[in-house]
């Protein structure tokens, strides 16, 4: 451990890291959000989603720093009298949890079709590029609002509830795959006539052995690249569909949510319901987002 430490410390990626004030302050904000979202049910001032603890008569609170507000609730609260800053905590936790989960999803069917098809090509590879082609004519948005309907209409109004998070997952998954999948194959093109390779077919490795133990560990720097950049949009797409109504509950609200809960009382005066929410998601996804395009330029060897 002590050695990985110092070979980390010494990489061309930490010294990159260390001399990009931008990228330091992204990495903390991103830091403190994701273990403010873990840590919720520890500093969170009151749980949100806990019938018991809310009153009707705590509903419309202001910020606790203007005339009208409680001090018991620092940022508000909304129409059920739920704590805005507990909600944006636990909400944190809903759309960080389905952006990492839909990005680990997206990932492995990509990253193994990609792999598949660069390395068996033929009729495999066509029939897998020709998929991707038709999957790149739709928006993402698009494609996770089908999904979404079809597994609505299969499940039933009442069921649907039980398993919105695994959908959630499933349609945004299947919506990123393809940059997955594309990069995989034109990395693994170059990949599979190098000397390597062709001394693992010697020895009889089995191609899938080949594929995932050899070559896949070589393609892996674009693969990161894109993870890090589709987790902000994964958080954002997530936050589209639970502000149009096909999310979360309303019970258990994500920071999408939220916004759409407190756009219906924007215009009655009540901004703070939608704003520090919309705040928290811009925030989060713009340092994700700064994270990913350092991330790219570091394992770029053109750049270096």
């Amino acid at each position: 451990m002590p050695g990985f430490l110092e070979r980390a410390r010494d990489s061309d990626v930490w010294y990159s890291f260390t001399r990009s004030p931008l990228t330091i302050v992204s990495a903390i904000v991103a830091l403190a959000l994701v273990l403010s979202a873990l840590l919720a049910p520890l500093i969170a001032p009151h749980n949100p989603f806990d019938p018991a603890t809310l009153s009707i008569m705590d509903s419309f609170y202001p910020p606790s720093w203007t005339g009208e507000g409680d001090p018991r609730f620092l940022l508000g609260t909304d129409d059920q009298g739920r704590d805005i800053l507990s909600t944006i905590l636990y909400g944190m936790r809903i759309s960080l949890a389905v952006g990492f989960a839909s990005v680990i999803f997206a990932m492995v069917i990509g990253v193994t079709l990609g792999l598949v098809a660069g390395y068996v090509g033929g009729v495999t590879d066509s029939i897998i590029m020709r998929i991707a082609d038709v999957q790149l004519t739709f928006p993402a948005i698009l494609t996770a609002l089908l999904i979404d309907g079809v597994a609505r209409g299969l499940a039933g109004p009442g069921a649907y509830e039980d398993i919105v998070f695994g959908v959630l997952v499933l349609s945004i998954g299947l919506s990123f795959w393809v940059q997955y999948a594309r990069t995989v194959r034109g990395s693994v093109l170059v990949e599979k006539n190098k000397e390597y390779v062709l001394a693992a077919r010697l020895i009889g490795l089995r191609p899938w052995t080949i594929m995932f133990k050899h070559v896949l560990p070589n393609v892996l720097g674009p693969v990161l690249v894109i993870a890090t950049i589709n987790l902000a949009l994964a958080i954002i797409t997530e936050a589209t569909l639970s502000f149009l109504g096909v999310g979360v509950p309303p019970t258990q609200p994500s920071l999408g949510t939220l916004i759409r809960i407190g756009n219906d009382f924007l215009f009655s005066g009540e901004w703070w319901i939608t704003i520090f929410p919309g705040i928290t998601l811009a925030v989060l996804a713009l340092s994700v987002n700064l994270l990913g395009d350092w991330l790219r330029d570091a394992l770029n060897p053109k750049l270096r």
